[in-house]
């Protein structure tokens, strides 16, 4: 793998160096936000900012952000599962990414693993990733950094419709339809996006107890088939030029189907899992001067998952989170397991000041409320979180930016909180210097505390919250440069974020256990959550990106991990290893693309990627196999007549993915490298017709004209 990864640096270096034309990279001219919450270009933005642009993401044709993000990007590493997307980046889960959308956060299961089902790829502009601890702005969740994702705009856009359809390999389906309205000052978008697929076995071997006894025709899917679909609206409403309103709504519906097995309380999955979401939100932006704004948001989210059964089953014997008598359901009914609810309020204001500062405040307060019967003490738990921020932007110079943050923050569980930060960017011609350090800050969820269930998957085992977690602290430094000239950039950043009290599932003896489980279940394992004595996650990530010519780029990355992480063991009286579960020494990935506008401005494009990893390494159930991947995409965009302004364009789309058609076959149960089935093909065609402002204002002239004749 070490060798691949040096072929493939070497590879992409030696066509840089080749090239005998250079451009400008455009992405350089992206305007970002994440990284102060204010507006700057990537060039000149004080903390270092990923963007994934709008023609990566074109020329990608990613089928959801989970395959974005780890086809071009090294950072992250993916185990996409029934619960939802187990993301890690530079070491750190779920439960340290803070995931948005357009500035707001996504909504999922608090416990961490986020549905990326929700975003619709088709509807992405750009996608802006801040690395390293950013609570000091964002609160909690942000640890190890924020993914901000962009989407499209259409409150410029008359009338517009658009159809996307996708079809792949495996039953894979992806349907987006979009239609935007404008009438004067108010406009619409309503997006529908649908998901399916119809999943895949890459084996049939499982090993329940990592004993001698193998199952080898087991049922059940590395993949499940699934499907997901989603409507959204977005209303905006002008007031004048400096007032904007809008408001927001979304529902969400996500089936995953389950086969049942063949050994009776080893692999039998007697119910399908369903995901029921709904968002509801509001708000305005009130713009001052050009750079000067006051915002207010006031979001609600639920996202509930069920149990829908498929034969008769004796539900886990709980009931207000204590054990009870076995309860018995039958095929058609459905058992409620947890019902999370949040609702958060931000009002926030950037002023420009005196001596080149520029100051971000705001206050924000926040609400989670979670129901689980049969998961939960007592059935119901909440918490709630208020807190204050304030940001500086110093610019005493031309080539010297100061940016300083504080928030102060206040749970009703943990009291209060302040978490500092302090990031410096130096200009010296085309390079930027740029320092960090940060801390992080966040209190363990409603789940973490309070959660009490068991699950037979490769074994029984019994998982168990903890109402005597600590709140996590961090304290995150970061170093790196970044140099642009011509059509060359590169970028070299290394961090070092050390995590106080972490909190992770370890296994514990069984005779910790709560007495009245334990002897209900006898499981094979017991785990819990428990804050680790330190954990602490050290790197360097690495990219280059070269644009030889209008047509041609190519681009590398690299990111090395190591972590180190020790908890007190009780019974032996020592501190010992343990593993940051998923975590991976070094990952890779890289691109070269094409892109051809023809005279009739019809454009073609093609793109190869790769991407790759070293092992994985977890706590149980054995570590994940290093892998590498290929990728061909290819696309060609056309319009109804020649010209940009015409109303009626044509896209198409086609590609080959894992084209050396690698397969993980380990046995069910066990930690996968990579959960593909092989060679898998697709192809998506998109009809966009956009008739601009024309057709409304031609209504509002009309409108108007009667107006006049009805008063004459």
């Amino acid at each position: 793998m070490s060798k691949w990864m040096m072929g493939l640096a070497l590879m992409c270096l030696t066509q840089t160096l080749l090239a005998q034309d250079v451009l400008k990279v455009d992405s350089l001219q992206e305007v970002v936000v994440t990284g102060t919450g204010t507006q700057h270009l990537l060039k000149d933005a004080p903390v270092q900012t990923e963007v994934i642009t709008g023609q990566m993401l074109k020329n990608f044709s990613g089928s959801s952000v989970a395959d974005i993000l780890s086809g071009l990007t090294a950072s992250f590493a993916f185990n996409e599962g029934d619960m939802g997307s187990q993301m890690q980046m530079n070491g750190l889960g779920n439960n340290y990414i803070l995931i948005l959308i357009d500035g707001k956060r996504i909504h999922g299961d608090n416990g961490g693993e986020n549905d990326l089902g929700l975003i619709d790829p088709h509807n992405i502009e750009k996608i802006e990733i801040v690395k390293g601890a950013s609570s000091a702005l964002y609160g909690s969740d942000a640890i190890a950094g924020v993914v901000n994702i962009i989407t499209k705009k259409h409150s410029t856009e008359g009338f517009l419709l658009e159809n996307t359809t996708r079809g792949g390999s495996y039953g894979e389906l992806r349907q987006h339809n979009g239609i935007a309205l404008n009438f004067g000052r108010l406009s619409s978008y309503t997006n529908f996006q649908l998901q399916h697929s119809d999943g895949w076995q890459n084996t049939s071997r499982e090993d329940p107890h990592q004993t001698e006894f193998v199952i080898t025709d087991s049922r059940n899917k590395t993949v499940n088939r699934y499907t997901n679909w989603q409507v959204a609206e977005h209303l905006t409403y002008s007031i004048n030029k400096d007032i904007e309103l809008y408001a927001d709504g979304s529902i969400y519906r996500k089936r995953i189907y389950r086969p049942s097995g063949t050994h009776p309380g080893v692999d039998v999955k007697t119910y399908d899992l369903r995901y029921n979401n709904a968002s509801a939100s509001v708000g305005g932006k009130w713009k001052l001067r050009e750079t000067d704004a006051i915002t207010l948001d006031v979001d609600w989210n639920r996202h509930a998952y069920y149990y829908d059964f498929t034969a008769i089953t004796l539900t886990d014997g709980f009931h207000n989170g204590q054990p009870t008598s076995y309860f018995p359901y039958y095929p058609g009914q459905s058992q409620l397991q947890s019902d999370q609810q949040r609702t958060m309020a931000h009002l926030k204001g950037i002023f420009t000041l005196p001596y080149e500062n520029r100051l971000s405040t705001g206050i924000e307060w926040r609400y989670d409320w979670l129901k689980a019967p049969n998961r939960v003490k007592g059935g119901k738990a909440t918490d709630n979180t208020e807190a204050l921020y304030v940001q500086d932007e110093y610019t005493p110079l031309d080539w010297l930016n100061i940016t300083t943050g504080l928030r102060l923050n206040r749970n009703e569980q943990f009291g209060w909180r302040l978490t500092p930060k302090v990031s410096t960017m130096i200009k010296l011609g085309d390079l930027r210097l740029r320092a960090t350090w940060s801390q992080g800050f966040k209190t363990p969820t409603p789940k973490e505390l309070h959660y009490r269930y068991v699950r037979d998957m490769n074994g029984t085992y019994l998982f168990l919250g903890n109402t005597n977690l600590k709140p996590q602290a961090s304290n995150y430094f970061s170093l790196g440069f970044e140099y642009n000239h011509g059509g060359f950039s590169a970028t070299a950043t290394g961090y070092y974020n050390q995590v106080d009290d972490m909190i992770a599932l370890v296994t514990i003896p069984n005779s910790e256990a709560p007495i009245d489980l334990y002897t209900q279940y006898l499981p094979l394992k017991t785990r819990q959550y428990k804050n680790l004595e330190s954990a602490k996650t050290y790197g360097a990530d690495v990219s280059l990106r070269y644009r030889f010519n209008p047509e041609w780029t190519a681009g590398i990355s690299y990111s090395y991990l190591d972590t180190d992480a020790k908890l007190y063991d009780s019974e032996k009286d020592i501190l010992q290893n343990v593993v940051i579960d998923g975590m991976a020494h070094h990952k890779g990935s890289c691109y070269v693309t094409w892109n051809h506008t023809m005279k009739n401005d019809n454009t073609w494009g093609a793109g190869v990627y790769g991407r790759a990893s070293t092992k994985r390494y977890y706590q149980l159930n054995g570590n994940g196999k290093g892998y590498q991947l290929w990728r061909l995409t290819g696309n060609y965009s056309f319009s109804s007549r020649r010209g940009k302004q015409s109303p009626l364009a044509f896209n198409l789309e086609a590609g080959v993915d894992n084209i050396f058609n690698y397969v993980d076959k380990t046995d069910h149960g066990l930690h996968l490298g990579t959960t593909t089935p092989g060679i898998t093909v697709y192809a998506a065609f998109t009809i966009r017709f956009n008739h601009g402002k024309k057709l409304f204002n031609n209504f509002k002239s009309n409108s108007l004209n009667q107006n006049d004749n009805e008063d004459n």
